[in-house]
């Protein structure tokens, strides 16, 4: 009898739990779109749903992007690409605090769902949210906060959703609308372009463009389901009380200091000439320095699971052969074979500005300066080592 009595309890208990799954048709889901902070990792804003039923007394933030500091190697698998990302769950209320805390604007999309297609988000968001679930491979482009929201939706529409495409929108790549986040002249900017090849160059389709939280909110608001609007109603729920730019360009931007550096090195090379003479110092700073760069990128190229990192032209000028001929630079005398090897150097650079100016691939603006002086640098060593 009391077996029985536990065994029916247990049933009862389970049902009442999957009851709690069903939304009452009251149940609204919206959109939520945090704006810019002032750091590189909140420059591009944030997206997440909100689920909220008050027949249930239900109101909670569901968002990814989320990740475990104390995760075994962290910064080792974040290099190379296999950090695992997580799906976080907060009450409305604590999100709601956080980013008024942090003075980020919020805005709210409620969707303009059928009582089923809610049901289906709910059930997906819950069922991702369990421990064995929780976890996902993060993909800056095509698998973060904001792709995340559109994927949701699209499953639980059965696809049933059309993106149009934006008023007045020119055609934009993947670094176009990284840098309407981040600026061109930022030191985030100049460190992304630096690290990213030309793949991120080519044009973007409607939905691609989700890949950032400004324009989930875009599409979303242009975006039809069969042949309704897709969002039912719009409103800020919070406006922050100062502009938060990342991409605002600061004193000492990358354009000036390596411009700096580009006059400084120029300043030698013309001493060198007047002088006819080599500061060999200098040289093999160069070499040290573009050389390593050169090693680095192709680590990112081939050693990680960062597919944006392939196909990167600034190896042109980050070339990691450098790195081995530094001992080169120390003599007096080299062997011919190494004068055709600064001439390709030379060559390498006007293949990377034909690459920038027919738009194989868009180069860091604060590279500009710094090429210019590689140049200049090489043809006097080829010069200097002829005499």
């Amino acid at each position: 009898m009391n077996r029985l009595l536990l065994i029916v309890s247990i049933l009862l208990i389970n049902f009442s739990f999957s009851q709690q799954f069903q939304l009452s048709p009251q149940a609204e889901i919206s959109v939520l779109t945090i704006g810019q902070g002032t750091n590189l990792n909140d420059a591009f804003g944030h997206s997440a749903y909100r689920i909220k039923d008050k027949a249930y007394g239900i109101d909670v933030v569901y968002d990814y992007g989320r990740y475990d500091f104390d995760t075994p190697n962290f910064y080792l698998k974040f290099a190379q690409g296999k950090l695992n990302y997580l799906i976080g769950k907060r009450n409305f209320s604590d999100f709601y605090k956080i980013y008024r805390f942090y003075d980020r604007t919020m805005e709210e999309q409620v969707l303009n769902l059928s009582q089923e297609q809610k049901q289906k988000i709910y059930n997906y968001l819950v069922n991702n949210y369990k421990p064995e679930n929780q976890k996902y491979l993060y993909d800056f482009f095509y698998d973060n906060c904001a792709t995340k929201i559109r994927d949701v939706v699209n499953i639980s529409s059965s696809n049933s959703i059309a993106y149009n495409k934006l008023k007045d929108q020119p055609e934009k790549s993947f670094r176009d609308m990284i840098h309407e986040n981040v600026g061109q002249n930022t030191w985030g900017s100049f460190g992304i372009d630096i690290a990213l090849g030309s793949l991120i160059d080519k044009t973007t389709t409607k939905e691609e463009q989700l890949f950032l939280p400004k324009y989930v909110y875009l599409h979303f608001e242009n975006a039809t389901i069969n042949n309704q609007p897709l969002v039912k109603s719009s409103s800020k729920i919070y406006t922050s009380k100062h502009k938060k730019e990342y991409k605002k360009v600061g004193v000492l931007n990358p354009l000036l200091i390596m411009s700096l550096i580009s006059v400084f090195i120029i300043y030698i090379t013309y001493r060198d000439f007047k002088t006819k003479k080599r500061t060999k110092w200098l040289d093999a700073i160069l070499f040290s320095i573009t050389g390593l760069a050169g090693v680095i990128l192709l680590f990112l190229w081939f050693g990680t699971d960062h597919g944006v990192t392939g196909y990167n032209y600034n190896l042109l000028w980050a070339f990691p052969l450098n790195l081995l001929l530094i001992s080169q630079v120390f003599k007096s005398k080299v062997k011919h074979w190494f004068r055709g090897y600064l001439k390709f150097l030379i060559i390498m650079l006007c293949l990377m500005t034909l690459h920038w100016i027919i738009g194989v691939q868009v180069f860091a603006l604060g590279l500009l300066p710094i090429l210019i002086a590689l140049f200049i640098r090489y043809l006097y060593l080829v010069k200097y080592f002829k005499n």
